[in-house]
């Protein structure tokens, strides 16, 4: 079959290798422009142009060059863009979207997923429309969440979703017979620097979520902490305040304490919680928020 292939992150690359290796026949990949991606001036492709390259294909950074393009499908996974109508009505598109829909449609459905508490969740091959993530299910295949970390479950379904994709181009009949989404739908908006904030409201669950999706943080005067492992601990500490005590060093929150066992100062490398606090030098009960 041949067809064009739109995606920009790590989490797309497995479908479009699935592809090729399929022996589809990728005339033409778009993924997002050349940008900075970590400290300093230089630009650099993201990960699927990186991997179109490495195979050989053709690489383009606008969607406009599937106006003069013909091919069955273009593949969707991860873009970062919504596709103008004009292209929908020119191209057949299939989307390789993170979640059990329609729940979670949007921009972070896996975040979401694990925020929520959801016990499963899955991926989805779907025809796509123009309204946001409402088309109809070509295929479906679901996993756990359980304690899984937010990139353990992205590498997770961006796998099955590069096998379902291939699943889904062979099967004549399910391209041709795909059956509407059925259920609440519910929105996974954007993630923000505000979403990995860890605040001393939160219940032990909710800050343990938190952590889960590896960017969360707390301030400490006024410095940022990240907080990359934590668990909870029967050491009494006071809403909002830290207290290290016997090898442990913990937060108050709205209904027990955590142990931060793994933290990242500003400007430094990871350590144990304990030698932060060490280096730190800090009194029992300084605040956090």
């Amino acid at each position: 079959m041949r067809v064009a292939f739109l995606g920009t992150p790590e989490a797309a690359v497995p479908s479009l290798e699935a592809l090729v290796r399929a022996g589809h026949n990728v005339a033409l990949v778009i993924s997002q422009p050349d940008r900075r991606r970590g400290r300093g001036t230089d630009v650099s492709p993201s990960p699927v142009k990186v991997a179109a390259l490495r195979l050989g294909l053709v690489v383009a950074d606008d969607m406009s060059a599937l106006e003069t393009l013909d091919v069955d499908y273009a593949i969707v996974v991860a873009y970062g863009a919504l596709i103008p109508g004009r292209l929908l009505e020119r191209t057949p598109m299939l989307n390789v979207h993170f979640s059990l829909l329609p729940r979670w449609r949007g921009a972070a459905p896996v975040e979401r997923a694990i925020l929520a508490g959801d016990q499963d969740t899955g991926v989805g091959i779907i025809s796509l429309e123009v309204t946001l993530d409402t088309g109809p299910l070509h295929g479906e295949r679901r996993t756990d969440v359980g304690e899984k970390t937010s990139s353990e479950l992205i590498h997770e379904l961006a796998r099955l979703g590069a096998e379902l994709l291939i699943e889904v181009l062979g099967d004549a009949d399910a391209l041709a017979h795909p059956h509407p989404q059925v259920g609440e739908s519910t929105y996974a908006a954007k993630v923000t620097p505000e979403t990995f904030h860890l605040t001393p409201d939160m219940s032990l669950v909710q800050a343990q979520r938190v952590i889960r999706l590896e960017r969360a943080f707390v301030r400490v005067r006024e410095r940022r902490l990240r907080v990359l492992g934590a668990t909870p601990t029967n050491l009494a500490v006071a809403l909002g305040s830290l207290r290290s005590a016997d090898g442990v060093v913990a937060l108050g929150l709205a209904d027990g304490s955590l142990d931060v066992v793994l933290v990242q100062p500003e400007g430094s490398r990871a350590m144990s919680g304990v030698a932060w606090w060490a280096g730190a030098r800090l009194d029992d009960g300084v605040t956090w928020d």
